[in-house]
This record gives structure tokens, C-alpha cells and sequence, in this order.
């Protein structure tokens, strides 16, 4: 006898009433329903909803009464069709499995540029934890899994726009702390040209004007709208916090007029001299600087280095000095708020407040950009201006209680590192997790089996700079 038939025989349909259809349970199949109805009836406290009891008999009829014919694929006597059917419910199976393990437990993520060097690398992949702050409720239920916002190869949407649910999330173990590297969807992204994603389209908006955009698709591409869970996600180091007054001096952040400590491995930008003999390659291989990093300049080089990185180089007879590259007060990068010169740098910014959940600020004409895309983007108001004087709701007021908490973001490799300097704060909605572990790290420079792989980096702590912030805090 084949070895379908015998899977054809073993399949039998549940039949009689709701007593005989239990009593045919094997012990078994009870186990397996305890255990899950255990978990599921945890997943209904930690998400507060009673109303998602309803869905417990649907778990009773799959596991025990099988009212609804879940397993018939089973009886079909076509044994390739039978395989079809067998691999589209395993695949099903898996796809809700994972679907509810990323959205509730964690995510890998991966590494894709150089703003958190030397503590990240690119072409590290994180397992990022939603438990510790939190996860979110999604609030767009309906999507595919392994996908952000884009499905490869077919290169559409990977979610469906509605429904759209209030952002709502879980109880965590603690809230986001300062020197936390934090992953986050890019709060900038809401709105994105499709063919032209960097700059931000805000940013874009300023440089050819929003006209122009609209009007040029074959050059910008569509500009669509991203719900908050479905934007790009980022990965950066939270250096301020909710409520705080923060600053940056010559490169330095300041909190409350107090330096924060730098991470051991924060970088800038150096001119390095050389008495016209070249890097060799081995020095850059040691040191880590890759390919895209290593930029030749008339007598030498500009390079991304860590203060030991720095004295390193110092220490080379074909090295004549290392000069630190500061920021040009009139340099191109635009600066947050987009569309208002408050005369701030990369590395001179502020002094600037964080909107904390609860808080009243007053409102100012002065003060107003920085804050109204808080106001009007992340909290959803009207906000308006009519005759210098601000309407939030239709509503003349000079104050606002924010609803959320701020967070601001920063890269460590600090002269390379689009982050908060240029888009903003990051309100609490956008939180995704914390990376609490490296699972893997390639390094692109190589070729997979000649040092593709960073065997050293594989089951590490990705922010081992993290004790310094507590200690200042």
C-alpha cells in the first residue's frame, strides 16, 4: 500500500453531535489545546480586550470538535493536489506564527548604513525585542509579515490601507532610557516619493517644491502616504529624553546644560595627512573603515575615526597630522525644523526642548516650527495661522499639552548620521524595540568565504556603551 494511501485512510472526517466529537479526543489533542489556550488566554490579559475571548471557541473547533472541516485537504483522493494543499496550510500556519511572533515578540533587522559606527556595523543583523518597551497593537492589521511596506519582485504595497486601528501598546518592562539604541519607524516617512526616498520628501518639498514633484512623476516617482507601523524603519542611539533641554557644542550633547558622556566608539570626521605615501589597505582593514568610507583629499584623506582609531593612526611615520573636519556654518545639509533658519549645525544645534506626554507649552510665532509638526502630523490636529495668530482645531490659542512623549535620536558615527538634527523627535507611537543581541554580521568588502563573515560579532551585545548613560543618569 502507497504511502499517500495510507495518509488518504488516516484522515477521518469528525461526525455526531458536540459529546460524541469530544469523546472521540485523544489525550493527546487535549494537551495541545490546554497549552494553547494557556497562551492565548495570556495574550487576551496583556492585551487588555476581553472581546478577544470570542475567538477562543474557533481555537476548541481547530483543536477538538472540528465543525469545520480544517484538516479535509486531507481526504482528497488527487495525491498532487493533495501535496498542494498540504504545503499551503503549512505555509499558512507558519505566516500567522510569524506574523504574531514579530509582532508582539521581536524582528531581525538589518544594519543598512554606517550612522551607529564603530558600535554597529553595517551588515550586522539584530534581534530587536518589542517585549522591553512594549510592543505596539498593530494599527494596520493587515499585512504581510516578512515585509515592511514593499513586497519584493512584485514591488507593491505589503499592506492593506484599512482598517486603521488608534495606536494602543502592550505593557512593557520599562520605558525608553537615555544611551537605549532604539528602533524606530522613520517619523519623516509618512509621506514618501517613491523613486527619489532620500532625501525625505519634506526635505525634497523645500529643494524643488511640491509642485514640481507632483508634477514630475517619472523623475520622483508616486508620493503616497505610510501608516506610523508601516514606515521605514531606522535604528539610532536616544540621547534625549522627554522633557529634556537639549544642545550640541562643537560636537558634544548637552542635557540640561550638563555634556552627556561621548560612546567609546562614537566617530567624526578627520582630515588625515599623510607625507604622500598611501593608506596601505591593511591599515584600513584593521582599523575598519570600509570601501564607501575612505575618502581621498588633496594630501591625504577624510575618514571616520574613534579616538582610538585616531591615536592609532597618530602613532604611523607616514602619518604628518590629523585634524579634526568641523561643520561649515553655511553647509548644505538642511537641519530640523525644514524651511526655518535658526542658524543651527550638525555639530552647534539648540538649545532645544523635548515635548513630553502631559506637558503645556505656549506658543509662539517664534517658536511654532519646531513644534508644529508634532502638533499637526503626530497628534493629528488642525493647525492653522491667520494674522500671526495660531489656531489649533479651528480655536485660537497660545498653548498646547502634547499627548505624546519625544524622544530625540542620534547616530554615533556623528558626522555621518542622518538623525534628529535633520527630521526631528521620534513621538512614542514610532518606538519598535531595542536590539538585545547581534544574530550575525557580513561584511560587504568580502567575499562570503573570505572574511564575509564577522565571526566575532555573531551572538554579541550591541550596545555595550550603554552603562556609561546610567551612570550619568
Amino acid at each position: 500500500m502507497s504511502k499517500d494511501k495510507n495518509k488518504q485512510e488516516e484522515y477521518v472526517p469528525q461526525t455526531g453531535s458536540l459529546g460524541e466529537r469530544l469523546a472521540r479526543v485523544k489525550g493527546t489533542r487535549w494537551a495541545r489545546f490546554g497549552i494553547v489556550s494557556a497562551i492565548f488566554l495570556g495574550w487576551v490579559y496583556w492585551m487588555g480586550n476581553p472581546w478577544l475571548l470570542l475567538a477562543w471557541p474557533l481555537l476548541a473547533d481547530i483543536y477538538l470538535t472540528q465543525f469545520i472541516p480544517w484538516g479535509g485537504w486531507k481526504g482528497i483522493k488527487n495525491s498532487a493536489l493533495r501535496t498542494v494543499c498540504s504545503w499551503i496550510d503549512a505555509i499558512v500556519y507558519a505566516l500567522v506564527l510569524v506574523y504574531f511572533l514579530f509582532l508582539f515578540v521581536g524582528q531581525n533587522y538589518q544594519i543598512p548604513s554606517s550612522s551607529l559606527e564603530k558600535t554597529l556595523l553595517t551588515g550586522d543583523f539584530l534581534w530587536v525585542n518589542k517585549i522591553v518597551y512594549g510592543p505596539r497593537v498593530p494599527q494596520t492589521p493587515l499585512h504581510f509579515p516578512l515585509a515592511q511596506n514593499t513586497l519584493p519582485i512584485l514591488n507593491c504595497k505589503s499592506y492593506i490601507d484599512q482598517p486603521q486601528l488608534k495606536y494602543h501598546r502592550l505593557k512593557g518592562l520599562r520605558s525608553v532610557e537615555r544611551g537605549d539604541i532604539v528602533v524606530f519607524n522613520f517619523p519623516a516617512g509618512d509621506t514618501v516619493a517613491l523613486k527619489a526616498q532620500n532625501p525625505d520628501y519634506y526635505t525634497q518639498c523645500l529643494e524643488y517644491g511640491r509642485e514640481n514633484i507632483l508634477a514630475n512623476p517619472d523623475r520622483f516617482g508616486e508620493v503616497i502616504y505610510r501608516p506610523v507601523d508601516r514606515r521605514e524603519n531606522y535604528v539610532k542611539r536616544c540621547l534625549g529624553l522627554p522633557g529634556d533641554w537639549l544642545s550640541i557644542k562643537d560636537g558634544v550633547v548637552y542635557i540640561d546644560n550638563k555634556p552627556l558622556p561621548q560612546p567609546e566608539k562614537v566617530q567624526f570626521f578627520y582630515f588625515v595627512a599623510t607625507d604622500g605615501r598611501p593608506i596601505p589597505d591593511t591599515m584600513f582593514e584593521e582599523l575598519g573603515i570600509s570601501v564607501e568610507d575612505r575618502h581621498m583629499m588633496q594630501g591625504g584623506y577624510m575618514l571616520p575615526l574613534t579616538a582610538a582609531m585616531k591615536q592609532q593612526l597618530e602613532a604611523q611615520s607616514w602619518v604628518t597630522h590629523i585634524e579634526r573636519l568641523k561643520a561649515d556654518p553655511g553647509e548644505s545639509l538642511i537641519t530640523y525644523p525644514v524651511g526655518t533658519d535658526y542658524g543651527w549645525t550638525h555639530e552647534n544645534y539648540g538649545p532645544l526642548w523635548i515635548p513630553k506626554k502631559g506637558m503645556t507649552l505656549r506658543l509662539t510665532m517664534a517658536n511654532l516650527p519646531k513644534y508644529e509638526r508634532c502638533i499637526r502630523n503626530y497628534e493629528c490636529n488642525k493647525l492653522e495661522v491667520k494674522d500671526g495668530k495660531i489656531y489649533i482645531n479651528d480655536k485660537q490659542t497660545d498653548t498646547y499639552t502634547f499627548k505624546m512623549d519625544y524622544y530625540w535620536m542620534m547616530g554615533d558615527n556623528r558626522d555621518n548620521s542622518l538623525d534628529s538634527r535633520y527630521w526631528g523627535f521620534v513621538p512614542e507611537d514610532h518606538i519598535v524595540g531595542t536590539p538585545n543581541i547581534i544574530l550575525i554580521s557580513f561584511d560587504k568588502d568580502h567575499s562570503l568565504f573570505n572574511g564575509g563573515i564577522r565571526w566575532n560579532r555573531i551572538l554579541r551585545i550591541p550596545n555595550p556603551d550603554r552603562e556609561s548613560f546610567r551612570a550619568k543618569d
